[in-house]
């Protein structure tokens, strides 16, 4: 790949084919390693908008951002992530930046797809639990569960609780509220 690409290093690979994605596409850099991947297709979007909705009622002073790019750390000096949703303080994106620190981010969501599932069980979590996110949820379609990863620790998170999808999941602070996965 590296000849193909003129000797580039991975992170100017990366730059490349984001500036080639079609529309509609997102492209991450994970752990060291490219992945490009498609637009999610209904049912995903249905399970992101559903989340976050119940976000705004519980609190109207959280943004819920979609199509955010995210630095977190990796196997490269920088890792490039897109979630699905990240749920911050309004205000916290103000920028006219196309990457962004993980400070101010108190979740991070998830919902699976066949091309994501692997990367969002296994490298993502390092990766949030790295950037210092309080909370990384995923929500598992191909598995009929929701994880609800807690206290960041080094490359992992000291907690993790698994729910049966469509039953009711407590939300750790600092969100501290119930999550009606009914509606999943």
């Amino acid at each position: 790949m590296r000849e193909y690409l003129g000797g580039a290093s991975v992170e100017q690979a990366f730059e490349l084919f984001s500036a080639a994605a079609p529309e509609g596409w997102r492209v991450e850099l994970v752990e060291g390693e490219i992945y490009v991947v498609p637009p999610a297709n209904g049912e995903h979007e249905e399970i992101v908008s559903e989340l976050s909705g119940q976000v705004r009622d519980h609190n109207k002073g959280l943004g819920r951002y979609t199509g955010i790019g995210l630095n977190v750390p990796g196997a490269s000096e920088t890792g490039h992530v897109i979630p699905d949703l990240v749920v911050a303080p309004k205000g916290s994106f103000d920028d006219r930046e196309e990457w962004h620190d993980a400070a101010p981010v108190l979740l991070v969501a998830e919902v699976t797809s066949e091309s994501t599932a692997a990367r969002d069980r296994d490298k993502k979590i390092r990766g949030y639990a790295r950037a210092d996110i309080p909370v990384y949820l995923l929500i598992d379609r191909e598995e009929g569960e929701v994880l609800v990863y807690s206290e960041p620790s080094g490359d992992d998170y000291a907690k993790s609780l698994k729910h049966k999808l469509g039953l009711t999941v407590p939300l750790p602070a600092p969100l501290g509220f119930e999550l009606d996965t009914a509606e999943f």
